[in-house]
């Protein structure tokens, strides 16, 4: 079976696709090119097809195989008409089967791209008016490619940088605001490989600072969607997807296997993971995080025997006790920001450019623009304990109460409201007798536990409230409780 033929007969898309199954292509995408009765306002009847066959059919072969190398796809094949075709006929068919079906999405469009661009084929159209002329098809003498040519123009990048990031390989983990803009200008910069590690879907409270999904994509596998997305925008890149919890099984199988890694998450433990995965790996990986309009960026050079997170902060804090997007809010160019300036270093350390962050943290405070580089060196009783990706996490008991609150307050719960005060003028508490301690005075020691009272912290969701009363009961206090679902809950 040959990628790329010509057929003198009508194309049978049904047959063509039939020897393209295979057990473990999970995604298969078809596109047909039909001849339609319009161009530029004129009533077209039919057309003609003619090619010079033996370069398009060489040309034609090595561009399904590229469109297989660069998306990963499993097989593809394509068919293009030549002679007389009538309006409504196939006039090329194109078939890709793939592990996932974004893989197979890209590796269609690009093969669909490069024939219409780049083959020596040429179309008579026969117009209602009697009149008839051949036509190239458009920039067959030259295919389109991405072009980078405002990058190349920049001394220190070139043709010889420019070389080096389409053989590089990237991979981040998580796809939202932060992934997104790191995502979409590492495939503008012409980053070879791109792996997307994310387990989430889109949400439609994601893109207001996630320009890579529509609506459309809401209900969709981030990783997938945004895949789909890059391979739309630069076909000269791979992109894989990858639509899993980024955990220890999988950071030991990817990260020792790219150049860099760029940390895109929204909780700590996940944080942790990617860091210490990097200095066991011995990879350097970019990280940021992002709180309301105020943003973090640091990079881990264990190749170089840099500092990391550990140097400065030996355990992760709980999630919960610091607020993401979902509890604390953001708006998008806070991640935008921060996503650019990941980008910036991943693309630094890539070209060898100078200005790289080393043993430092970087403050980015966006209402002020105001931003501070603090040093962050290697804590000397960090080494060889900074990597603790074989541990699991440390069990807690079930600290979680399912109750209406207006029963628990029955049962002689004492309810604390963690919530911070703009959030409880927002949502008044639907009972009386509670206190409102905000969760930052809570850390501080500013909530009196009653070991002889049951106390039942309560924030929105219940993230917030689990993780203070896991904080409080590693601390002895063991008659404290969280509220599950929080006054979200509630409703109903």
């Amino acid at each position: 079976m040959s990628p790329f033929e010509f057929s003198a007969t009508t194309i049978d898309g049904s047959a063509l696709a039939a020897p393209l199954a295979n057990p473990g292509a999970g995604g298969f995408a078809a596109f047909e090119g039909r001849v339609r009765d319009r161009n530029e306002g004129r009533q077209v009847l039919a057309l003609d097809y003619e090619a010079f066959e033996a370069l398009a059919l060489a040309e034609g072969a090595r561009i399904v195989q590229d469109a297989l190398d660069r998306h990963g796809a499993t097989a593809a094949r394509c068919v293009h008409r030549l002679g007389h075709l009538s309006v409504g006929d196939v006039a090329v068919w194109v078939g890709v089967s793939a592990p996932h079906r974004a893989e197979a999405f890209a590796a269609c469009r690009a093969i669909i791209d490069a024939v219409k661009h780049g083959l020596p084929i040429w179309k008579k159209e026969h117009y209602a008016d009697g009149d008839s002329g051949w036509v190239n098809c458009e920039h067959a003498a030259h295919a389109q490619r991405f072009d980078y040519s405002r990058q190349l123009a920049l001394p220190e990048v070139g043709h010889q940088g420019q070389s080096r990031l389409e053989q590089a390989r990237v991979l981040v983990i998580g796809a939202g605001g932060l992934g997104c803009a790191v995502l979409a200008s590492l495939a503008g910069a012409g980053v070879g490989r791109l792996t997307i590690v994310d387990h989430d879907r889109v949400d439609a409270s994601n893109l207001h600072r996630q320009p890579l999904y529509r609506i459309a994509d809401v209900g969709r596998l981030k990783a997938e969607a945004a895949a789909e997305r890059l391979a739309a925008y630069n076909p000269e890149i791979r992109v894989t997807a990858m639509p899993r919890r980024f955990d220890a099984a999988l950071a030991g199988e990817l990260v020792p296997d790219v150049d860099v890694v760029v940390d895109c998450t929204d909780n700590f433990a996940a944080k942790f993971l990617v860091n210490d995965a990097a200095m066991r790996a011995r990879v350097p990986a970019v990280l940021a995080s992002v709180y309301q309009y105020e943003g973090q960026l640091q990079v881990v050079r264990a190749d170089r025997g840099g500092s990391c997170l550990r140097c400065q902060w030996p355990e992760p804090t709980r999630d919960g006790l610091v607020g993401n997007c979902v509890e604390s809010g953001v708006l998008g160019p806070v991640p935008a920001l921060l996503g650019q300036m990941q980008s910036m270093e991943v693309l630094k350390l890539l070209l060898g450019l100078p200005g790289q962050l080393e043993d430092e943290l970087l403050l980015v405070d966006l209402l002020s623009q105001g931003v501070r580089r603090l040093a962050a060196p290697r804590n000397p009783g960090c080494a060889g304990h900074c990597v603790r990706i074989g541990a699991g996490p440390q069990a807690a008991g079930d600290v979680d109460v399912t109750l209406p609150l207006t029963a628990a307050a029955a049962a002689g719960y004492r309810i604390v409201d963690i919530r911070e005060p703009m959030e409880c003028e927002f949502e008044p508490m639907p009972v009386t007798g509670h206190e409102s301690v905000p969760l930052g005075r809570l850390l501080d020691g500013a909530l009196e536990v009653d070991g002889d009272r049951p106390c039942l912290l309560v924030c929105a969701h219940g993230v917030r409230s689990r993780a203070a009363a896991e904080f409080l009961r590693a601390r002895g206090h063991a008659n404290v409780w969280s509220l599950r679902g929080g006054l979200a809950g509630q409703a109903g």
